[in-house]
């Protein structure tokens, strides 16, 4: 999945990568080492566990002269047109742009409510009575402004720290693309029965 990933950023422009590592680290690094998908890929590793919020501000130096940066959950698997996003991104204004997706079980995710210019409205992390089954898909993309909304602490956590923060300077971005968030056994096993691959990328971006 991460190979999948960072071919992924190579097939939409993205050219430098954060990965950050704690459980596992070593074996990451060894697959790393020997892989080469025109990336550059730098690896954090967390010693303690700092969040996934606090990472970002742990790296602040990194993306902090980039007029946005992507955050992207290893454990999603997806098609997704990042360069649809960015673009729907720079045309929105807001302060950051977060993908969402529907799904059965909402009581597990971010659910989100956005009103019908995109902006989001509401930010739930994993409500035991859910208002709906829209929710944040793991991919997001944002100006180094966020970092400013991040307080602090231990183990800060981006669903549960920031997004909440940010409701009212935030736009929704529906992907209809494939993705599922592998957590769950029954999520992998769908994952392995229905991925299609990222031929499918590759073929849409080749010019006709």
């Amino acid at each position: 999945m991460l190979q999948i990933w960072l071919e992924l950023c190579g097939l939409h422009g993205i050219t430098s990568v954060i990965v950050n590592i704690h459980s596992h680290a070593r074996q990451v690094r060894e697959f790393l080492s020997g892989i080469d998908v025109g990336v550059n890929v730098s690896v954090f590793e967390e010693h303690t566990l700092l969040g996934s919020a606090g990472t970002l501000l742990a790296n602040r130096s990194w993306i902090q002269n980039e007029e946005n940066f992507w955050v992207f959950y290893a454990d999603v698997l997806t098609t997704t047109d990042l360069t649809a996003m960015k673009a729907f991104h720079a045309r929105s204004g807001s302060l950051a742009t977060i993908g969402v997706y529907a799904v059965q079980d909402p009581s597990r995710c971010g659910v989100v409510t956005a009103d019908d210019r995109g902006i989001v409205r509401g930010f739930i992390e994993k409500p035991a009575v859910p208002g709906g089954n829209t929710v944040f898909s793991g991919i997001l993309i944002g100006s180094p402004a966020i970092l400013d909304a991040i307080a602090p602490k231990p183990e800060a956590d981006i669903a549960r720290d920031l997004l909440p923060k940010l409701i009212g300077q935030m736009h929704a971005y529906p992907i209809t693309e494939f993705l599922v968030d592998v957590g769950t056994l029954s999520n992998y096993n769908f994952a392995q029965e229905s991925w299609p691959g990222l031929s499918i990328v590759r073929r849409a971006k080749m010019p006709t």
